[in-house]
């Protein structure tokens, strides 16, 4: 979790939304991405997503089974959904997101039983995960 929050506080230093997402296979780390959306000007460039193509080019392969993503904050509709179909094995969270999450707070996609997917959720609730979404909206403010 500590390699997302890293890329999450690259994200803050950019003035994105502090969100990092890492992916591991067989303990290595093959995938580090954190929000870019507004530098891209792309609505789909969020950590996970990003974290998501980069794995895929590297194992030259869009099933992830196998691998585990570390993500900083609960990832939304969108990205859950991009996991779900990634066949990612494993989905760490460090923190909630009470107004978009998608694997419990607020919808769950990620373990809905009438979608084929095998992903296990882990909720780690990290506090500096949760820290830095906090303070970053807080400057904003």
């Amino acid at each position: 979790m500590e390699a997302a929050l890293e890329q999450a506080r690259l994200a803050f230093e950019k003035d994105e939304v502090p969100v990092g997402a890492v992916i591991v296979k067989d303990g290595q780390i093959i995938s580090a991405a954190h929000n870019l959306k507004e530098t891209l000007k792309d609505v789909t460039a969020h950590a996970e997503i990003l974290a998501i193509r980069k794995a895929e080019t590297l194992l030259d392969n869009w099933r992830l089974t196998g691998c585990s993503m570390y993500v900083t904050l609960e990832p939304c509709a969108m990205c859950a959904s991009a996991i779900a179909q990634s066949r990612i094995s494993n989905l760490y969270i460090g923190s909630p997101d009470i107004d978009r999450g998608a694997c419990g707070s607020v919808i769950n996609i990620i373990e809905e039983e009438r979608i084929n997917n095998y992903v296990k959720v882990f909720w780690t609730y990290n506090e500096a995960c949760s820290k830095i979404i906090t303070n970053f909206f807080r400057n904003r403010r």
